[in-house]
Formats: C-alpha cells, sequence, structure tokens
C-alpha cells in the first residue's frame, strides 16, 4: 500500500484518500478529548466532593468508586462489547459517561452515594470502551494507508499530552467556573467526542472483528482471551514487566517523589516541576518516536527503554539533593518512556487475532494497570520498614530486576500473520 489505501468498491469499507486520513484524525481526536475530559474530571469531581463534605476520606472513595469498576470492566465487559458490536460500544460509553457527568454536575447536592453511583457507571462503560477504541485504530490506520507504528506512538503521545495538561486544566476551570462549572465542561467533552464518533469515524466493515450469527458464550470468550494471552510468551513477559514498572512508577510517583521534595528541598514547589519534567519528557520522545518507529527492533528498544524510564530516577533520588540533576534525569526517563506504550500496542495488533483484540487488549489493560495500587501500598511499606533512601535503592532494584531479566531469556518468536500486512 501507499501513501493511499485503496478502497473497496461498495459499504463503508470503501473509504480512500482524504476521507480514510480524515476518519483515522477523527478517531484519535475523540479518543484524546475523551482522556483529556477523564483528567479534568479526575480534578473537578474529588474537588467537588471536598467542597461540599469537607472530608478528604471521601475523595478517595470516588476515586476508588471509578477506578475499580473500569479494571474490572477491562476484563469482564469485553465480550459484551463484543457482541454489542465495536463502534456502537465505543460511543455507548461516551453517551453513558456524558450523561453520569451532566448528573454529576447538575445534581451536585444530591449527595454523596448518587456521586459514587455515577462515577461507578462511568468507569464500568470506559472500562471496555475505551478498549474497543484502541481496536478500531489498526483498521483506520489501515484505510488512511498510515503505518501502525507511527500511529500507535501518535496516540499515545496525544494520551501523554493529556496527562499533562489535563490536571493543570482542570485546576484552572475549577478555580473560573467552579466545580460544577468543570464538571459541565467533562460532560461536553463526552458529548464532542459522541458526534465526532456519530459522523467521522466508520472503520471499514473488512478489517472490523467479524459479527458472529451465534456468539461464543459468555464465558467461554472471556476464557479464549486469558488462554491466548497466557500461550503468547513473548506478551505475557512484556505483561509481566510493565505490571512490575508500574507498581514501581506509582509508588515514585505518589511517595518517593513527594517525601523527597518534603525532606531534601523543604519545598512543595518543586513537586510540581518534578512529576512535570517526566511528562514533559513523554511527550518530547513520542514526537521524537514517531519518525524512529519503523527503524527499531520491537522487543529490545522495549526493554531498554523500560529499564531506562525507571531505575535511573530513583536512584537520582536516593543518591542526590540537587534539583537540577533530579530535572535533568527525569525529562530523560520520560524521554526513553515515549517508547514502551507504542511498541506493546503493535506487537498486540500484530499477535492478537482481530476477533480476540477487545477481550485481549482489555485484559492486557487491567493487569498493566493493576500494578498501580500494589505499588503505592508496597512503596509505603517500603519507607516505614527501611526508610526513604534504601526503599528508593530497592525500588530501582526491583524495576532492573523485572525489565532486564526477561530480555536474558528472551527468544526470538516470530509474530503470526493475524491481518493484512503493514503498508
Amino acid at each position: 500500500m501507499g501513501g493511499r489505501a485503496r478502497g473497496r468498491p461498495g459499504g463503508r469499507g470503501g473509504l480512500t484518500g482524504l476521507t480514510g486520513r480524515a476518519g483515522l484524525v477523527a478517531l484519535i481526536t475523540a479518543s484524546a478529548t475523551s482522556a483529556l475530559g477523564s483528567r479534568v474530571s479526575m480534578v473537578a469531581i474529588p474537588w467537588l466532593v471536598l467542597t461540599t463534605t469537607g472530608d478528604p476520606t471521601q475523595m478517595g472513595l470516588v476515586i476508588a468508586a471509578q477506578m475499580i469498576p473500569y479494571l474490572l470492566s477491562g476484563v469482564f465487559g469485553t465480550p459484551v462489547a463484543e457482541r454489542l458490536g465495536i463502534r456502537l460500544s465505543a460511543i455507548t460509553a461516551d453517551v453513558v459517561s456524558c450523561v453520569t457527568t451532566a448528573v454529576i454536575a447538575a445534581a451536585a447536592d444530591a449527595g454523596l452515594p448518587v456521586i459514587l453511583a455515577m462515577v461507578a457507571i462511568s468507569g464500568a462503560v470506559r472500562g471496555a470502551g475505551d478498549r474497543t477504541k484502541n481496536v478500531m485504530l489498526r483498521p483506520m490506520a489501515e484505510a488512511a494507508g498510515m503505518k501502525m507504528s507511527r500511529m500507535t506512538a501518535v496516540h499515545d503521545g496525544l494520551g501523554n499530552g493529556a496527562t499533562l495538561v489535563g490536571a493543570p486544566l482542570g485546576g484552572l476551570l475549577v478555580f473560573w467556573l467552579g466545580a460544577q462549572g468543570a464538571i459541565w465542561v467533562d460532560a461536553a467533552s463526552y458529548a464532542v467526542c459522541v458526534l465526532i464518533m456519530l459522523t467521522l469515524v466508520r472503520p471499514p466493515a473488512h478489517l472490523m472483528p467479524a459479527r458472529k450469527p451465534r456468539p461464543e458464550p459468555y464465558l467461554t470468550a472471556l476464557r479464549a482471551g486469558a488462554v491466548h494471552l497466557s500461550r503468547d510468551r513473548l506478551l505475557f513477559g512484556m505483561l509481566a514487566m510493565t505490571f512490575f514498572a508500574n507498581a514501581v512508577n506509582q509508588a515514585h510517583t505518589a511517595l518517593f517523589v513527594p517525601l523527597w521534595v518534603s525532606e531534601v528541598l523543604h519545598s512543595p514547589a518543586a513537586l510540581g516541576t518534578v512529576l512535570g519534567a517526566f511528562a514533559a519528557g513523554a511527550v518530547t520522545g513520542n514526537l521524537v518516536f514517531i519518525g524512529l518507529a519503523p527503524k527499531l527492533p520491537a522487543f529490545l528498544t522495549f526493554t531498554i527503554c523500560l529499564a531506562i524510564s525507571g531505575a535511573p530516577r530513583l536512584i537520582v533520588l536516593g543518591v542526590s539533593d540537587s534539583l537540577g540533576l533530579v530535572l535533568s534525569v527525569t525529562f530523560l526517563c520520560g524521554f526513553a518512556v515515549a517508547a514502551v506504550n507504542p511498541i506493546l500496542g503493535v506487537l498486540l495488533y500484530e499477535r492478537v487475532p482481530v476477533d480476540m483484540q477487545t477481550r485481549v487488549f482489555g485484559l492486557v489493560a487491567t493487569v498493566s494497570f493493576s500494578g498501580y495500587p500494589v505499588g503505592g501500598l508496597l512503596g509505603g511499606w517500603a519507607v516505614t520498614g527501611f526508610g526513604l533512601t534504601a526503599a528508593l535503592l530497592l525500588g530501582a532494584g526491583v524495576y532492573l530486576v523485572a525489565t532486564l531479566v526477561p530480555l536474558l531469556r528472551h527468544r526470538t518468536a516470530k509474530p503470526a500473520p493475524v491481518g493484512p500486512a503493514e503498508p
């Protein structure tokens, strides 16, 4: 394939040229808009709870009420999403999120149970809905004649950008409009996503998972995705690496950096600069990786970049009290991490059959994200038991073992062709 996708006559699978690329841009825009809105709500809704109840504990309940259903839905909701249809599931998730967010904004005084119910419903539909948008990325990229290695880098880069911009934007919106106003903006962002998905995103039917006349039983479909992932030693090993990396990353972000800033610099102003340096490095790395992606060996690049992205920023906190040095190393670590998710994404598209992608993608996301609460808990225990410096060096050691040992054991495995060749 060249720069333009060749259309097939008849049906909506024949979108070509500008139309195909417009659809791809629309899908990525919808995903980025949804991600940005989610980041805003992660600031605005807990703040609303704090201002209405005055209880910080209830802020934590709101976050848990959204994240737990989100993680569970990524595994248990994906077979249902496949039956409903990939595109329809993605649109439904945005519609429900728009409604639940609007309810919170309109009925802010209804009480905590209503808020908890709304964020739980939103988390449950988005866990599977976000995976369906990921499944649509490859057929839309192929219809547009674009390389998946570059598209996964663009997609991940916009996600990093949403993370970098979303929280500060949420804070500004709360300041300008109040918590309810910021939540209304979030609801509007989901409405925009629905409009984009309905009017501009139509994946080619011949590249999408086929709708089966007699769908598999629910438990059979659920088990098939888990079995496929467990039998793919390369993907399973990469998933284990990301789980441990996310666990240490969460301890670094939620515990190690705030404690280091408090104990060494005695200035809370430095907290945002350290965390921002990592996000800025990730966004910069994405811009570079978009051009280099097709030329790099996938697994080797993934492993080395994952190792570089974690251990050095832990070590520098343990051995240095220089903010400048910490910011420099943290930025470089963020730069390295930019290659990790796009490479994992490309290998998932290559090695997972189209009709299993929703299930497997959901399982991978859930297992990866489950490292966050584990890391926060273990990080707290490590600091309490050994002190901050020892906990940092221990975390760096765990990170290196988890990322480099699989490299020593890796054996080259050729991915089975599961779809059209990449252009």
